[in-house]
């Protein structure tokens, strides 16, 4: 009963978020069509690759859980589609081989992770431990990734293209994240509580920042530098 309950929950906040992601995406998308200068300004490739990497992991973990664990796979594999297209534009607003090389990086990943998804029934035990170490060191790029993107509004006092809605609704989805993993059992819900836990301190963080931008003297100062 709480296993469905608090997967449901999950599920349903999840899908909320990706209406957060889309958020950012049509945020872009605005910039680009009024032509402002840096449709994609502050947006830390960084942090919206280590994203996707996230979304893509579990994505892929939720597919060696027996039984297949719809609640974690199909929100992420749409969270890793929408991300990808964040990527996509930021290739295109910039045009560095590096922000293309991450584009071309997950499109291979997310075209492997289907294939795999539709070819292997699940993984053995030692895959299992595979996927969960290597969600262990994402959540590692994850903590970086978000730092980088505080660092940069911070250096620049200006959250530029970054869209606050999104932040608010996956942080609300790291909440029932971290209830639902809880749920699961640690043995095999604890690669999903780490990353919650992670991704849900660095939210705050940044909502916090979008209040500090538009509060504080010193952002402000460091705006006018930073026009200069």
């Amino acid at each position: 009963m709480l296993f469905n309950f608090f997967g449901t929950l999950n599920s349903i906040l999840i899908v909320v978020s990706l209406i957060g992601i889309f958020s950012q995406v049509r945020t872009v998308w605005l910039r680009k069509r009024e032509n402002r200068h840096g449709a994609t300004e502050i947006l830390s490739l960084n942090k919206f690759f280590v994203s996707f990497l996230a979304y893509y992991s579990f994505f892929v973990y939720g597919m060696s859980i027996e039984p297949f664990n719809h609640f974690i796979v199909w929100p992420r594999l749409i969270a890793a589609l929408l991300v990808a297209v964040v990527l996509y534009e930021i290739w295109i607003d910039r045009r560095a081989m590096t922000s293309f090389s991450l584009f071309a990086l997950a499109i291979i990943l997310l075209v492997s992770g289907i294939i795999f998804g539709l070819v292997t029934d699940a993984y053995t035990d030692d895959g299992r431990k595979l996927m969960a170490a290597m969600i262990v060191i994402i959540t590692i790029f994850l903590a970086q990734g978000y730092i980088h993107q505080i660092m940069l509004v911070l250096k620049l006092g200006s959250t530029g293209a970054l869209d606050i809605k999104m932040s608010q609704l996956i942080l609300l989805m790291d909440f029932s994240t971290v209830a639902f993993a809880c749920v699961m059992g640690l043995e095999d819900g604890w690669p999903l509580l780490l990353l919650a836990v992670v991704s849900a301190s660095t939210k705050i963080i940044i909502l916090y920042l979008f209040r500090w931008v538009r509060k504080s003297k010193s952002a402000e100062r460091r705006r006018l530098a930073a026009a200069q």
